[in-house]
C-alpha cells in the first residue's frame, strides 16, 4: 500500500522522468510482442516461410543475446540518460526502417538493429526510473513492472490494430511512439551520475564461472526455448486474422504479467522456489504437449494458459539469477540474459523447420521436452540453488523479476 499513498513517493506523484521513462519502456516491451498477430501476414505480404518470417525473432534476441555485455559497458561510461536515448534513437531508425522493407531478408536486418536499440534502452530504464523516482524504489519499481506488463500485454493488440490495414503498419506505429518517447526522456530526464565502477565487457562472462549463476543461466535456457517456441511458432498454428491473434496474446500477455507480480510471489512464500519453478516448468511442459494435439480451440486455450506458467518461470529464475551469486546484480543480470536469450533466437528458427522436417505436432514435443530438461537441471544442481532460493523472500522476487526480465 505504501507506493499508493498519498505522499510525494507515491505511484502517481513521480517526477516527469520517471513518467516520461516508463511510457518508453512500456512501448519497448509492446515491440517483443508486436509482430504475433502479423507474422502470418507478413509471410503473405512478402511471400516468405513461416521458417523465414520467424527469424524476425531469431535476429532480434540473437543481437539482444549479443548485447548484454555491452549494455552494461556502455551505460557506466556515457551514463543512463545517454544510453536510453541511444537506444532510443536506434529503435526510431531501425523499426521505421523495418516498416520499408521489401524482402524478408531487409526485414530481419531491420529487426536485429532493432534490437541492439531495445536492449540498450531497456537494460538501462529500471535503473533510470530507480534513481530519478520520488520517495525511495517501492513506487519506481511498481511503476515499472506496471510499465512491462502493459507493454506486454498490449504488444500483440497494438499489432493486431494496426497490422489489420496492412503489415508495415505497426512498425511505423511503433517508431512513431519510441520517438515520442525520445523527446519525453530528452526534455524530462536529466543527467545522472555516473557509476563508480566501469564495467568491462568481460565480467558478464566472468561471472557465469559461480555454479549457481551458470545453473540458472543453463536451465534457463532450455525453458526459453519453449517461452519462445510458443510466442513466435504458435501464431502460424493457430492461424487466425491480426484481431482474433492480438486477443489471445492480449489474454497470454494479462496473464503473465499477473502471475509474475501477484502469483509467483505468494506461491513461493508457501511452497519454497524450487517446487515451485519445478512444477510450473511441468506443467507449462504439458501444456504445451496439449496445444501440440489438440484441437483449435484447445490450443488457444493453452496460448493464453501458458502465460501464467511463464510468468511464474520469469519470476523465480530472475530470483535465483541473481542472487545465487555474490557478483553485482547489473553483472550478474547480463551473463544470465547472456545466455539465455541465445534459445529465444534459436526457438524461432528451429521450431518451423522442425515442422517442415517432420509435422506441426514435433516442434511442441521438442518445447515440451526443453522444459522438462529445465527441471532437470534445477533438480539436479538443487544444492547448488537452494540455499539462495530459500533465503530470498518474495519481495525480493518481485524486485528482482523486472530488474533481469528489463536485462
Amino acid at each position: 500500500m505504501d507506493a499508493f499513498d498519498a505522499g510525494a513517493g507515491g505511484l502517481l506523484r513521480q517526477p516527469g522522468a520517471v513518467w516520461a521513462t516508463a511510457g518508453a519502456s512500456a512501448v519497448a516491451f509492446m515491440g517483443i510482442g508486436l509482430v504475433d498477430p502479423i507474422l502470418p501476414s507478413i509471410a503473405r505480404g512478402l511471400d516468405a516461410t513461416p521458417s523465414q518470417v520467424s527469424l524476425l525473432f531469431t535476429s532480434y534476441f540473437l543481437i539482444t543475446a549479443f548485447a548484454m555485455p555491452v549494455t552494461g559497458f556502455v551505460s557506466s561510461r556515457i551514463g543512463g540518460r545517454k544510453t536510453l536515448l541511444l537506444g532510443l534513437a536506434l529503435v526510431v531508425v531501425f523499426a521505421g526502417l523495418a516498416g520499408t522493407s521489401g524482402s524478408v531478408a531487409e526485414l530481419v536486418g531491420f529487426r536485429a538493429g532493432w534490437g541492439l536499440g531495445n536492449a540498450l534502452f531497456v537494460s538501462t530504464a529500471l535503473a533510470v526510473i530507480v534513481g530519478a523516482a520520488a520517495g525511495g524504489s517501492a513506487a519506481a519499481i511498481l511503476l515499472y513492472e506496471s510499465a512491462l506488463g502493459l507493454g506486454m500485454a498490449c504488444g500483440p493488440v497494438l499489432g493486431a490494430l494496426l497490422g489489420d490495414a496492412g503489415w508495415r503498419y505497426p512498425f511505423f506505429g511503433t517508431a512513431f511512439l519510441m520517438a515520442v518517447g525520445f523527446l519525453c526522456v530528452t526534455v524530462f530526464l536529466r543527467e545522472q551520475p555516473k557509476p563508480a565502477r566501469k564495467i568491462s565487457l568481460l565480467d558478464p562472462v566472468r561471472a557465469l564461472g559461480h555454479g549457481g549463476l551458470a545453473s540458472a543461466a543453463a536451465s534457463a535456457f532450455f525453458y526459453n526455448y519453449t517461452f519462445f517456441t510458443v510466442l513466435a511458432f504458435t501464431p502460424f498454428v493457430l492461424n487466425m486474422t491480426p484481431y482474433k491473434s492480438g486477443a489471445v496474446f492480449f489474454a497470454w500477455g494479462v496473464l503473465l504479467a499477473v502471475f509474475s507480480v501477484v502469483v509467483a510471489p505468494r506461491l513461493q512464500e508457501r511452497f519454497g522456489s524450487l517446487k515451485v519453478l519445478g512444477g510450473s516448468l511441468a506443467l507449462l511442459a504439458a501444456d504445451v504437449l496439449v496445444l501440440g494435439y489438440g484441437d483449435h480451440t484447445t490450443a488457444i486455450v493453452c496460448t493464453i494458459l501458458s502465460g501464467a506458467f511463464i510468468g511464474v518461470n520469469n519470476t523465480v529464475y530472475t530470483e535465483l539469477a541473481l542472487g545465487v551469486s555474490d557478483a553485482p546484480r547489473p553483472v550478474a543480470s547480463a551473463g544470465y540474459n547472456f545466455v539465455r536469450w541465445f534459445a529465444a533466437a534459436a526457438a524461432p528458427y528451429f521450431a518451423p523447420k522442425i515442422e517442415e522436417w517432420t509435422d506441426i505436432h514435433v516442434p511442441f514435443v521438442v518445447a515440451a521436452v526443453t522444459a522438462v530438461a529445465g527441471a532437470a537441471v534445477v533438480a539436479v544442481r538443487r544444492k547448488a540453488l537452494v540455499h539462495e532460493a530459500e533465503r530470498l523472500t518474495p519481495r525480493h522476487a518481485t524486485e528482482d523479476s523486472v530488474t533481469v526480465f528489463a536485462n
